[in-house]
């Protein structure tokens, strides 16, 4: 079986070779890249990684201006934050520029590689843009906003979005907010609204 390439952009040498070791040890077939920069994180490799890990809080260009430019250039490729300190807004813009998840470096490391693998696997199944053609004014989605809309439409509460998804309570309420924003609306019961007049949701 062929390696996954991971990248991993982090500024904190020591955190990032025992990120490194974590990963290693926890998960099978993969390979970990590191970079300390975005700049070094280019020129580390020539093809698409399948997944990058990338600090929010980097030296020069920060994490959020990096998710930019990073799904500029891999367009296909997800992108999991990564912060020691992080509050609902900054994880609602990452998750709203396009991150596909948020992790605290404070996190076990079996949180961490649930979320990774769970981004991985999700990847595989969902493709990144509908075939069904879309309206210009219908906003935009990421798959993972569009599971965390279906979910918020059930009714469901952020910790049962959070234990039905595999990831942190605090990053769905990032996600929230991002859908929130993209749609336009202030509360569910308006996302609800506006998702089934936009065809969102059945």
């Amino acid at each position: 079986m062929a390696l996954l390439h991971l990248l991993l952009i982090d500024d904190h040498a020591l955190f990032r070779s025992g990120l490194r070791l974590v990963l290693l040890q926890g998960m099978a077939d993969i390979e970990v890249l590191e970079a300390a920069s975005l700049e070094q994180a280019v020129r580390t490799t020539d093809e698409p990684p399948a997944l990058v890990l990338l600090d929010i809080q980097l030296q020069g260009v920060n994490g959020l201006e990096g998710l930019g430019l990073l799904r500029q250039r891999w367009p296909q490729v997800p992108v999991v934050m990564l912060s020691s300190i992080a509050t609902p807004d900054t994880i609602a813009q990452a998750l709203a520029r396009g991150a596909a998840a948020f992790v605290s470096k404070g996190d076990t490391p079996d949180k961490i590689i649930s979320v990774i693998r769970h981004t991985l696997a999700h990847l595989q199944q969902t493709p990144l843009a509908s075939s069904a053609p879309t309206k210009p004014s219908v906003p935009r989605l990421t798959p993972r906003q569009c599971e965390v809309l279906d979910l918020l439409c059930e009714g469901l509460p952020n910790k049962l979005i959070a234990r039905r998804l595999q990831v942190s309570e605090f990053t769905v309420r990032g996600h929230v907010q991002a859908v929130l924003g993209l749609l336009g609306v202030n509360s569910r019961s308006q996302a609800t609204f506006a998702a089934r007049q936009n065809g969102l949701i059945g």
